[in-house]
């Protein structure tokens, strides 16, 4: 290590689609990071997201530099991850796309926070932006959880994304079946 603690890089020989195929292999929910610009409704599809810390409660999601929407949410301070239920694919492949009307039809609510909240999603978490971080072509954005949605009773497992296509979850009984 160098006496920043900072490793030095040295030059890979992986390819971008080999790298991105072979994490392809992790599964991972999907999630649409929302926020405002001017009163009007911005998001976009993550799927790099989890919590960070409990004590203080903090979240974190990565999103690629060249977004055309995180910056303009992050010019509020704030933001809510819509946490995707498995029937909400239709919604995840919309905020994946840019240049178009993502929230044409789109049913939500601000939350405690100003934040849209898309509705029937698994869950939402809002919050303050908290710190963000270069890493590579991405930032990773770290906000502090202001408020949680109550946790739904109606037995909806997340949307998850593996190998580049959309799965649902199934549960393993105790014989493993």
């Amino acid at each position: 290590m160098r006496e920043d603690a900072t490793p030095a890089l040295a030059p890979t020989s992986i390819e971008a689609r080999r790298f991105r195929d072979a994490l392809g292999h992790y599964a991972s929910g999907l999630t649409v990071v929302t926020g405002t610009d001017e009163g009007e409704p911005v998001g976009f599809t993550c799927q790099s997201f989890s919590s960070v810390s409990i004590d203080p409660p903090l979240v974190m999601f990565s999103v690629m530099r060249t977004s055309t929407s995180y910056p303009r949410i992050a010019a509020t301070g704030r933001f809510a991850v819509n946490v995707l239920a498995h029937d909400q694919h239709a919604l995840s492949s919309r905020f994946a796309r840019s240049g178009t009307d993502k929230w044409s039809g789109v049913l939500w609510r601000p939350s405690p926070g100003g934040n849209p909240l898309i509705d029937d999603t698994l869950l939402w978490v809002d919050c303050d932006l908290w710190a963000e971080h270069e890493a590579g072509d991405h930032l990773i954005v770290i906000g502090r959880v202001r408020e949680l949605s109550p946790l739904a009773a109606d037995g909806r497992g997340p949307l998850v994304f593996f190998r580049g296509a959309y799965r649902h979850l199934r549960e393993i009984d105790e014989f493993g079946g």
